[in-house]
């Protein structure tokens, strides 16, 4: 038989026709696959690293994600929040040099932070696991303290801790707040959960 008998139209239409329905297939099946590569709620739960794009984040401002079912605050302290939580007296501090194992080794100074100017603080209170009130401005009202440096402060018992986390004396926080893993991803991407010699 001939290609002259043959309808070309109906032959270019079963072709165009078969190649769309594989594409559509292809893609039906690439897709779960490649869902698969992301980690499960289940694996989140249980302590997948997560990343945060700070680009947006302002000087002054905190931004909030979540790892492990627990708040991460991340903070962009300017340079007088600096100043001012560099400038704390010892003798106001429960645990001024970080003594207490709350932090990875590479989260040290007064600031406990890899980079002074950005803070990284898993936002649980470590009397009984309330979630404090960021209250960066100085001589915040509502506080109970003279000279309020700026940081934060948990109402439920009145803990109030700076803004490195560190706790002040005479409140019921037996501890700083916990600094999480983490790493620099780029200037712009934050991986909460994983040290920087484990990437």
């Amino acid at each position: 038989m001939t290609d002259s008998g043959v309808n070309k139209g109906r032959r270019r239409f079963l072709v165009g026709a078969t190649t769309v329905v594989g594409a559509i297939g292809a893609v039906g099946v690439a897709v779960p696959f490649v869902a698969s590569w992301q980690p499960s709620a289940r694996a989140r739960a249980a302590g997948a690293p997560i990343k945060a794009d700070i680009s947006k984040l302002e000087p002054g401002q905190r931004m909030i994600v979540e790892w492990r079912g627990r708040p991460i605050w991340i903070l962009n302290r300017t340079p007088e929040m600096i100043a001012r939580t560099e400038a704390l007296g010892a003798d106001r501090l429960a645990d001024p040099d970080s003594r207490e194992p709350q932090q990875p080794d590479y989260a040290d100074g007064p600031m406990r932070a890899i980079r002074p100017e950005i803070g990284v603080l898993i936002g649980i209170c470590t009397h009984l696991g309330c979630s404090p009130l960021f209250k960066p401005d100085p001589d915040a009202e509502g506080v109970g303290v003279a000279n309020w440096p700026g940081g934060f402060f948990c109402p439920c018992h009145g803990s109030r801790f700076d803004l490195a986390g560190r706790v002040f004396v005479n409140v019921p926080a037996p501890l700083n707040l916990e600094v999480p893993p983490y790493r620099f991803e780029s200037d712009d991407v934050i991986v909460v959960g994983e040290d920087e010699e484990t990437a």
